[in-house]
């Protein structure tokens, strides 16, 4: 696999919208080159035999079913509220009716 220019790292970052200096573009392409030239060895390994997974280990589900309870009725609900109103709580306006578009 061919390395990574630095043409192409000044073009990523552009794209990206990273200001890198002259410097860092250096870095950056001895690092992307290291990065891609490990992804490539990854590619590189035959696994016919291996089933294609999403996860190293087998994963079991720790959530609890649903079950269904009664909720709070909205008296409950509003009886700690500082202010309600047509069973709603209540809140100052924050923003003057002429500013809504």
């Amino acid at each position: 696999m061919a390395a990574i220019s630095r043409e192409e790292v000044a073009h990523l970052a552009r794209l990206s919208r990273l200001a890198v200096t002259e410097e860092e573009l250096d870095t950056f392409a001895g690092q992307l080159d290291v990065i891609l030239q490990s992804v490539a060895q990854v590619g590189e390994v035959t696994a016919a035999d291996i089933p294609p997974t999403s996860h190293s280990v087998p994963l079991t589900n720790v959530l609890r079913e649903d079950v269904v309870v009664p909720g709070l009725t909205p008296q409950e609900a509003l009886s700690g509220a500082p202010d309600a109103e047509e069973q709603r709580f209540r809140v100052p306006r924050i923003l003057d009716e002429d500013v809504a578009s």
